[in-house]
């Protein structure tokens, strides 16, 4: 991609987004849900008025330094709203969503229709504790970590309320935000976490207490390696091991999954899992 927005070259247009501004909604009105899975932390929520909102969608990145993570490319689709919860290219590959709205590294609130969108600012993930130490290399490269860190250590986490729920997904982020942040996240909904065997961004410990002070209904991994669609070179292991552990698993056979808060609300840190099942286009 080249140097600025691709948006002028999509067919597409914000007739929906408008149309979803003049008819206005409420995000706290209970309805139906789908949460589909994209692979890696990519998903596509949508709301009961059919909003959608695509979070992370990945590229392998272009600078060659990190290999080839993903065998094929990102797949080309529409969204009302597309968000990046942070400047790495398994998570920032914007351009492929052809969304009305584009929002990256969010803080504040969004709302609109039956959508409310809270960006919490922290920070990534600066000191890998898993089997694979990539986070030495900012010692390596002379890159400072937080707080005088550059833009790409900074992470939102994204809150979609939307159905009466609130959807969080963690993107990269380190597993103790700042105390605001944490209050803002207490009494989540869905909890969307990167779990993976390597311990590449949060640990068994750091899961167990983020689960402990968040107290969610459901909690749900991402960011691990998927057969044909996240390779070895990303270093990925599979969530099995934290599954393993749980007391019970409820695994989904397909990549979509259709909810309303009565379906979760006598769930507690129940955990949800997409297994392999990916949205391939």
């Amino acid at each position: 991609m080249g140097e600025g927005s691709n948006a002028w070259s999509f067919p597409e247009n914000n007739n929906r987004m408008t149309a979803f501004q003049r008819s206005g909604g409420d995000s706290s009105k209970e309805g139906q849900v789908s949460l589909e899975y994209f692979a890696h932390s990519s998903f596509r929520i949508t709301s009961p008025g059919g909003m959608t909102i695509v979070i992370d969608p990945w590229r392998n990145d272009p600078s060659g330094a990190w290999g080839q993570w993903f065998p094929e490319e990102y797949p080309e689709i529409y969204a009302d709203i597309v968000l990046s919860t942070h400047a790495h290219f398994d998570h920032d590959a914007v351009h492929r969503v052809h969304a009305a709205v584009t929002l990256e590294r969010p803080v504040g609130i969004f709302s609109v229709g039956d959508v409310k969108i809270e960006g919490l600012g922290d920070k990534h993930m600066f000191h890998a504790k898993g089997s694979y130490r990539w986070t030495d290399v900012f010692a390596e490269s002379g890159i400072p970590t937080p707080p005088g860190n550059p833009m790409h250590l900074d992470n939102s986490i994204i809150v979609v309320e939307t159905g009466g729920m609130r959807i969080a997904h963690w993107g990269d982020n380190r597993p103790e935000p700042d105390e605001y942040v944490m209050g803002r996240l207490r009494g989540i909904d869905v909890l969307i976490l990167p779990i993976d065997g390597s311990e590449h961004i949060l640990t068994a410990e750091d899961i167990a207490g983020l689960i402990d002070r968040l107290e969610p209904k459901v909690v749900i991994p991402m960011h691990y390696r998927i057969q044909g669609a996240v390779t070895v070179l990303s270093t990925l292991q599979t969530p099995d091991a934290w599954l393993d552990m749980m007391p019970a698993v409820i695994r989904h056979t397909e990549a979509r999954w259709t909810f309303h808060r009565a379906d979760i609300a006598r769930y507690r840190r129940q955990a949800f899992s997409f297994g392999n099942q990916y949205v391939r286009k």
